[in-house]
């Protein structure tokens, strides 16, 4: 719902940023680039157990994904190599911060299984929309898209990595449980949407 609507009422604030990016000298690649380090290296921080740190390293990469667009349309170097890139990198990260955690979770085998299916439900919602939009029908939709899921997501780490409890519960596993609950929905509500367009 953010990827829908979140952008053009966030494009006001993001262009003035963007200019400033242009004028440093700084491309669409480049920040596309740089989001994806950032997010592998927060990544890698949450492995290691620095939650905190980590979900807010993970953070800005992610951010970085909001001005990517907005640049290469500030600098007219729009392309289906930049959108390319950046659905790639997109991919690439999101798969990076649940590596992280799963690595942090490894002694806990109900939350490791968690992330598993968190992960695979998080690679359908795309997989869906890629279908839809190669029969030329629309893939866009449901609760939680990319944005959605990476608020959720890195919010949960830091908040765990702060000591946040639920009910005595490491704020985490409530978490999780919403994530792969409400991700599934939206894998559904994407796979019906589809359904509907499609010819009998």
């Amino acid at each position: 719902m953010i990827d829908l609507k979140g952008r053009k009422r966030a494009a006001p604030f993001l262009a003035p940023i963007a200019a400033g990016l242009a004028k440093i000298g700084l491309t669409p690649a480049i920040v596309t680039s740089v989001g994806l380090l950032l997010t592998i290296l927060g990544a890698v921080w949450i492995g290691l157990g620095e939650l905190f740190a980590g979900s807010l390293t993970a953070a800005v990469g992610v951010s970085l994904d909001a001005l990517d667009g907005p640049l290469a349309r500030h600098l007219g170097k729009e392309s289906d190599r930049g959108a390319f890139l950046e659905t790639m990198s997109d991919r690439v990260g999101e798969i990076a911060i649940w590596v992280g955690l799963s690595v942090y979770l490894r002694e806990q085998p109900h939350l490791l299984i968690l992330c598993v299916v968190a992960l695979a439900a998080s690679l359908m919602v795309p997989y869906v929309r890629a279908k839809a939009e190669y029969a030329g029908l629309e893939g866009k939709g449901g609760w939680m898209g990319r944005a959605e899921r990476m608020i959720l997501i890195v919010l949960g780490i830091g908040l765990s990595g702060l000591g946040v409890e639920v009910f005595d519960i490491d704020i985490l596993e409530p978490i999780l449980w919403v994530f792969v609950v409400l991700t599934v929905f939206t894998v559904l509500q994407r796979i019906r949407k589809t359904w509907q367009q499609l010819e009998a």
